[in-house]
């Protein structure tokens, strides 16, 4: 038998679809479908490019979300520390992305994840969920639900 002090916390249920908050961006209930055959997660981002510091260090600077997206404010950020990965798109090409690490809120939860970077203009949703985050998570996907993490939340869903 095992010790309680060893045990898991149960897995949650996420839908399809989820609204997801970036409290380091100060971004809330962003649309996110969840995708159990990417690996990584995605963040739509209208712009992508790295400066060089008077140092040498590189920045990544980046606008994420576009002006068609009612959080965007076209403030950009700065990334010290990112890297620069192959990614396989959904169409199965390989792709050189920019990754980056930072909170999403799930169920009034901040967890740690990898997204990269992309323009996702012409995909439903700015951001995607990939496997590595509903692993660490611990959550499991309904098809049939959206929206259980906010509704769980008791906060209104933005429309």
């Amino acid at each position: 038998m095992k010790k309680a002090s060893s045990r898991r916390p149960p897995k949650r249920i996420v839908g399809r679809r989820e609204l997801v908050d970036f409290p380091q961006f100060q971004l809330r209930g962003v649309e996110a479908k969840v995708d159990t055959g990417a690996f990584t997660g995605a963040i739509h981002c209208s712009t992508i490019y790295v400066d060089t510091l008077p140092d040498g260090r590189p920045l990544l600077r980046v606008l994420l979300l576009d002006d068609a997206h009612p959080a965007f404010d076209g403030t950009p950020l700065q990334f010290a520390e990112f890297s620069l990965r192959d990614i396989r798109s959904s169409n199965g090409e390989v792709q050189e992305r920019y990754v980056i690490r930072t909170a999403i809120r799930l169920f009034g939860e901040d967890f740690d994840a990898e997204f990269s970077l992309s323009d996702r203009s012409d995909m439903k949703y700015p951001v995607l969920i990939g496997r590595a985050l509903l692993r660490r998570a611990r959550l499991v996907v309904d098809v049939a639900r959206r929206n259980v993490s906010y509704k769980s939340q008791h906060r209104p869903i933005p429309d």
